[in-house]
């Protein structure tokens, strides 16, 4: 009997999986009204909010991308913070419509999770924080060391392999949130933080004297971070993807925020078929010829969006290094709208 309930809640788990998946989520949220997007509990320039209590960051943008795309309303979003641990069961359930929770594409979670991965709105890599007056210089002097760290991430495996294979000895402290791991920094339950670089930029801000902290200089892994969707649903893994090449493929053609409208005027066609002066970028996604004039006024280029929130604009200052574009020595390359 017990096999059998087990076999039978197993089914019934496997249709629901198999129900969400094939779902149309474009239809879906065009009749809530509101996309459902999950975010981080509060990641400084990726998902955060601001005084006021505004979602703002790199990650916000791409939410905001998709809504404009969809709706032609940045504003027409549900923003669902999320733990790293709760993030991808909220995406296969169905409580969201996307992710953009600074996640790392990997292998796994590609093919094992009923996911995929839309692109990479930044690329990143595993970095060390330390109190200077302990006077390490080099992340392999970290040996014996207590590492903060949280739980439900790249990081943790990351932070394994790295001392095996250079034969150093740790003490993991986990916690659910990047803030509770610069608390237990702060506290001094750990000597080291351990997370995306990107991140360890936003936790500077939150020490007392950021002059006391530093960032080592060994990046331990890749990490590109993107948008996530179920998979079974193509024309809205489509529409996901498409936005944020959209913004790069802005920034390539000097298309901003300022002066998107001057450019429906432009003699370049592949300006006049991104704002849909002509083609069927649009029709093909089941969209409005406006989407991506949509995304651009609304949100700005990737390049606008970059600098803002987490560029030399912001409060991090990250410069844009591998975020830069192609033709500027940069990964980020935009697929031809045509």
């Amino acid at each position: 009997m017990k096999l059998l309930k087990t076999a039978s809640l197993s089914i019934v788990a496997l249709a629901l999986a198999s129900t969400v998946a094939s779902a149309d989520t474009l239809e879906n949220v065009k009749k809530s009204g509101t996309l459902s997007c999950g975010v981080s509990t509060g990641i400084a320039g990726f998902s955060a909010t601001d005084s006021s209590g505004q979602w703002k960051g790199l990650d916000v943008d791409m939410c905001k991308a998709v809504a404009s795309a969809v709706f032609g309303d940045a504003s027409k979003v549900k923003y669902v913070p999320l733990t790293a641990k709760e993030r991808f069961t909220a995406l296969q359930s169905g409580e969201i419509d996307m992710l953009a929770r600074s996640t790392t594409w990997t292998n796994t979670r590609d093919t094992s999770l009923g996911l995929n991965f839309a692109g990479v709105n930044y690329y990143d890599g595993q970095g060390f924080l330390v109190n200077k007056n302990i006077g390490v210089n080099s992340a392999l002097e970290l040996d014996g060391a207590t590492v903060c760290i949280q739980a439900g991430t790249t990081t943790e495996l990351n932070l394994t392999d790295y001392f095996k294979a250079n034969k150093l000895t740790y003490k993991p402290i986990t916690y659910d949130t990047s803030g509770q791991t610069i608390e237990g920094f702060k506290s001094g339950r750990c000597d080291v933080v351990t997370s995306d670089a990107s991140q360890l930029y936003g936790l500077v801000l939150k020490v007392k004297d950021p002059t006391s902290v530093k960032v080592l200089p060994e990046i331990i892994s890749k990490e590109p971070l993107g948008p996530v969707v179920r998979q079974g649903d193509d024309v809205w893994f489509n529409i996901v993807k498409w936005s944020h090449i959209a913004m790069l493929n802005a920034e390539e053609m000097g298309v901003t925020q300022g002066n998107i409208d001057s450019m429906k005027s432009s003699a370049n066609p592949n300006v006049q078929r991104l704002i849909g002066e002509s083609g069927e970028a649009g029709k093909n996604l089941g969209l409005d010829a406006k989407w991506a004039y949509n995304i651009i006024k609304n949100v700005g280029n990737y390049g606008e969006s970059f600098e803002r929130n987490v560029g030399k604009g912001s409060p991090l200052k990250i410069d844009r290094g591998l975020n830069k574009l192609w033709n500027q020595g940069g990964l980020q390359y935009g697929a031809p709208i045509r």
